[in-house]
């Protein structure tokens, strides 16, 4: 069995995941696709993997999704990074907009999200 092309559908699939995570409210896939030593960093401040999988744990976070235009920087063998616009519904019904970037890290024989920062779209 041949290892997956790790291109940029490959990372924007891994990123999927995460708001995947976030639709329906699966604290135990984020925590899966979160490094221990993660960093978030939003309009809101800092949040490490801990805090992240407490908000997610709490109920969906999202209704739906959509990730527009992604770009992808190899950083090294084992880092990458994805850049793209997110689009996305709120579990209050508000439509929201950020540029987000996004740093995985390869752990052995799988991907984790070692950062995320979100940029919000001023004109959302």
């Amino acid at each position: 069995m041949s290892a997956p092309k790790e291109d940029l559908g490959f990372f924007v699939d891994l990123e999927s995941q995460v708001w995947e995570a976030l639709r329906r409210g699966d604290g135990r896939a984020d925590a899966r696709l979160l490094a221990d030593n993660f960093l978030g960093v939003y309009e809101s401040g800092f949040a490490a993997k801990a805090e992240h999988v407490a908000l997610v744990s709490k109920g969906p976070t999202v209704t739906e999704f959509e990730l527009v235009t992604p770009r992808l920087m190899r950083l090294s063998p084992v880092l990458a990074l994805l850049a793209y616009e997110a689009r996305w519904r709120g579990r209050n019904g508000n439509s929201r907009a950020a540029y987000i970037t996004s740093i995985w890290q390869r752990d052995g024989e799988a991907w984790r999200n070692i950062f995320s920062q979100d940029t919000e779209r001023s004109d959302a």
